[in-house]
């Protein structure tokens, strides 16, 4: 594995020379608008595996992305490569249509210690829900970005990720639930600062491709984050958001995709290749926006 073949795939040209957080953040900021969020792999009949050396093949050398666990233990890696002070730790998911958190650990996430301050830095998260910049672990506090206001809350040692979403204008839509909404806080994911090890998530990642409660099973996703807003293909649905385009609202255009189109959109889209027959697949209503 060489740092500089990574780099490339991400088109990083800046310095990397001292560890710290605007080398950071702009290493994090090129790999999330290159690197997809994506379990394509599940839908063509492939293992989606946690060897270190497997990810670094698919995403870097094949030119694929990948979901949490492969996003950010490849970012472990390159972090922990250029000097910073790196831990794996464990999130559960919130999921608005039960009100509840998962039951069990289903996110990879990363904390990084830079002179004193813990951040935290998320590459594998994908949608709307996607940090672009690491985030400072401190309690209570509105942490703006572009896609939209995070804040952290901590109790009793359970840190919990919030997300404050803008409205939205969906165009040519005569029912639209989300035009007139107003903006919403939406709760993410909650975690521990309990150090994880990748050994950890071998059974969650085995049960999330594997389950067929898993709503990776029930549902092809891929997605990237753009300069101005994402893109992702969700089963034969694309959506491509503009954030903040007016109003301080976000833009939100919605294309069903005929089988034929699949392939060109990918490659145009996101810049995947694949190397197996994709079956697109949506058979949940859980949401991803």
């Amino acid at each position: 594995m060489d740092i500089k073949e990574y780099f490339n795939r991400i088109s990083y040209r800046g310095s990397y020379g001292k560890p710290d957080l605007a080398t950071l953040t702009d290493i994090f900021q090129h790999h999330i608008q290159a690197v997809p969020f994506e379990n394509l792999s599940i839908h063509c009949g492939e293992s989606i595996e946690l060897d270190l050396e497997a990810i670094y093949n698919k995403i870097v050398r094949r030119n694929r992305g990948g979901w949490c666990m492969e996003n950010n233990y490849l970012l472990s890696w390159v972090l922990r490569t250029l000097g910073y002070d790196v831990t794996l730790l464990g999130s559960k998911v919130y999921v608005p249509e039960y009100d509840r958190y998962a039951d069990e650990t289903d996110h990879l996430l990363l904390k990084v210690v830079l002179d004193g301050k813990s951040y935290i830095v998320d590459g594998g998260f994908g949608m709307v829900y996607q940090m672009w910049q690491p985030m400072e672990l401190i309690a209570g506090a509105d942490q703006p970005q572009t896609p939209g206001v995070f804040r952290f809350v901590e109790e009793s040692g359970v840190w919990y990720l919030e997300k404050v979403k803008r409205k939205q204008w969906v165009p040519n839509q005569s029912i639209s639930t989300s035009h007139n909404a107003e903006e919403v806080c939406r709760r993410v994911y909650l975690f521990t600062l309990q150090p994880q090890d990748i050994e950890d998530f071998r059974a969650c990642n085995t049960h999330l491709q594997t389950s067929l409660d898993s709503m990776f099973v029930r549902k092809s996703i891929c997605s990237l984050q753009t300069a101005d807003g994402i893109r992702a293909l969700v089963g034969w649905k694309l959506t491509e958001i503009k954030y903040n385009f007016k109003d301080n609202m976000d833009l939100v255009e919605i294309r069903i995709l005929a089988d034929e189109e699949i392939e060109k959109t990918l490659k145009e889209k996101f810049n995947i290749t694949l190397d197996k027959k994709f079956v697109p697949t949506n058979t949940t209503r859980l949401s991803l926006f």
